[in-house]
Formats: structure tokens, C-alpha cells, sequence
């Protein structure tokens, strides 16, 4: 193999080069020669400062080579490259890794991936076990004749013109039970699903915030505290306190604030005592205060009122 060693004709073809630059980009914008580098047997790489203020540490790179046994220099490419110190964008990162939390719009499509590991496949009544010829022919047995005793209570009882009864829904069946307690979707979360969804909510309104730290109680004797389902349900719950920072949001049976339902009970104002009126007792009251006239003693009889 041979040996890269600098051919000569081309590592002294700078001017060469430069005005290859020039032409390119023009002369204004290449600067000073900053060396050249072998890329092979007769073939250098001439650099030149960039000279354009949007372009600073950039450099223009001018490829020369030489054919074998030629005395001529020629052009290979001449391109704009940055040096160490140039100003480049970001390396380019899937919307999948930039995208962040709150990230989503009114209107955006967020994709979910096939192999999401957050989900797992939901029950899709596959696993229903399948029952004997035998007694499926008992079940539609059973069946018709329910129907058919139901259509004669029907006949015998008073229906309105117009109104006709309907089937009732089936209930009882494993997919029925499924289907209620949300199970008869596609997906649902998996293991990990679960674990970094507990990770966030405990992390946001967990018993490790300051907030908690200083509550005077924890949620879980909270009454603004709202059971949810699940799983998730043993640790979490929702808050229902419309003065709480945390009103509307997951939170754990460990976080609490000052808005605890028992924390500070404001006691009760107390009754007012009822009037007391003593009937039997009569009061002395001025008749002329203005002239400086009697009075109407305790011991005055009714009859002299009107004369006084």
C-alpha cells in the first residue's frame, strides 16, 4: 500500500485554488490560506477562511488532484465546510425524543407506536373458552323456550299501542364483564405503562414535595379526595378542592396541603340567647319628656292613664 506523501504540484497550487473559491463564493468572501491536507495519492485539500459575517469559523475547502505522469492541476469540488470553532446547528433528534409533556395541541395527532412498550394488548374475547356442541344445543334449547314464554306473558298483559318490547341487554357473559370494566379495548397500559405513570403523579403531587412536607395531614383522610379505579386506585386519587393547588389533578394518598378537609375545622358561631320578655313586670316610662311631666309608675291603675 502506498504511502499518503504530499504531492508537490498540488500542495503548491494555493493561487490555483483560491481563485476556484472566488469564483464560487466571490472574492470578498475567502480569506486567508489556513493549509491543506493530503485525501490521497495526488489529490490535496486547500482551506480558506470564510470571510462572510453569517458564516464565521466556516472555512472554504478546494480539492486539487493530479492525474498520473500530468504536469496539470486540476478542480475537483469546492465546498463550504465548518472549522472547529464554527457555529453549527444542533445534531437532528427524532419529534418523538424533542417531544415533551404539554407538547400537545388542540388538533395535533400524537402516533402511538405499534410496540409501545407503555401498552399491552387488551382482552379481545379470544381467550372466551368455547363451549360443547352439547351444551350450546341446551343453552338454545333454554333459550327458545324463554323466548317463547316470554312472548305469551307479553300477549297476555296490557301494551300500549305504538310501544314494542325490546330484548334485554345479555349480561352475565365474560365478555359482557369485560366490556364494563373496561377491558374490551385494543390496548391497555402495561406494567411499565403503570410504573412510570405512578413515577410522574408521585413526583408531581407525591409525599416527597414541599408542599406535603408541610400539609397537616395526608389525603387519604382528605373529603375532597376522589377514589379512582384500577390499580393505580391502591396509591392515587384525584383532588376535588377547587382552592387546592392541586384541584383536578392525580395525587397521592401521601401528598396533602393546607386545604385538608380536617386540618383546620372552623368551629361554629354560636347562637344568639333568645329575647327574654317579662310580661309581668311594667316598666316606668315618661309621658311629656319635653315638659318634665310624671310618669306612669308600676303601681298606677289602668283606669288613671286617661287622666293624667
Amino acid at each position: 500500500m502506498r504511502s499518503r506523501t504530499p504531492d508537490r504540484l498540488c500542495v503548491e497550487a494555493v493561487e490555483f485554488a483560491r481563485s476556484a473559491a472566488a469564483e464560487a463564493a466571490g472574492p470578498h468572501a475567502v480569506g486567508e490560506h489556513q493549509g491543506a491536507e493530503v485525501d490521497g495519492d495526488r489529490v490535496v485539500t486547500h482551506y480558506f477562511s470564510c470571510e462572510d459575517i453569517a458564516y464565521r469559523g466556516w472555512r472554504w475547502a478546494v480539492t486539487v488532484a493530479r492525474a498520473s505522469r500530468s504536469r496539470i492541476v486540476t478542480l475537483d469540488e469546492t465546498v463550504l465546510l465548518p472549522g472547529p470553532d464554527a457555529l453549527t446547528a444542533p445534531q437532528w433528534v427524532p419529534w418523538s425524543e424533542r417531544l415533551l409533556p404539554g407538547d400537545l395541541g388542540p388538533g395535533d395527532l400524537l402516533p402511538t407506536a405499534v410496540d409501545d412498550p407503555r401498552l399491552e394488548p387488551g382482552w379481545s374475547g379470544g381467550d372466551e373458552p368455547r363451549r360443547a356442541p352439547a351444551d350450546a344445543a341446551e343453552d338454545a334449547d333454554a333459550e327458545a323456550a324463554a323466548s317463547s314464554q316470554e312472548t305469551d306473558d307479553a300477549a297476555e298483559s296490557f301494551v300500549p299501542e305504538g310501544v314494542e318490547l325490546g330484548t334485554p341487554p345479555a349480561r352475565g357473559g365474560i365478555a359482557d364483564v369485560a366490556q364494563e370494566l373496561g377491558l374490551g379495548r385494543p390496548r391497555v397500559l402495561s406494567r411499565l405503562g403503570l410504573h412510570l405513570a405512578a413515577d410522574r403523579w408521585e413526583k408531581a403531587f407525591g409525599a416527597h414535595t414541599p408542599m406535603a412536607q408541610a400539609a397537616p395531614a395526608a389525603c387519604a383522610s382528605c373529603g375532597f379526595l376522589t377514589p379512582i379505579g384500577g390499580l393505580l386506585g391502591q396509591a392515587f386519587g384525584v383532588c376535588a378542592n377547587e382552592y387546592s393547588t392541586a384541584d383536578g389533578h392525580v395525587v397521592s394518598l401521601d401528598y396533602g396541603c393546607g386545604g385538608h378537609s380536617e386540618g383546620a375545622v372552623m368551629p361554629a358561631p354560636p347562637r344568639p340567647a333568645e329575647p327574654i320578655l317579662d310580661e309581668l313586670r311594667v316598666d316606668t316610662m315618661p309621658l311629656h319628656p319635653e315638659r318634665g311631666g310624671g310618669s306612669v309608675e308600676e303601681s298606677a291603675p289602668v283606669e288613671e292613664l286617661g287622666h293624667s
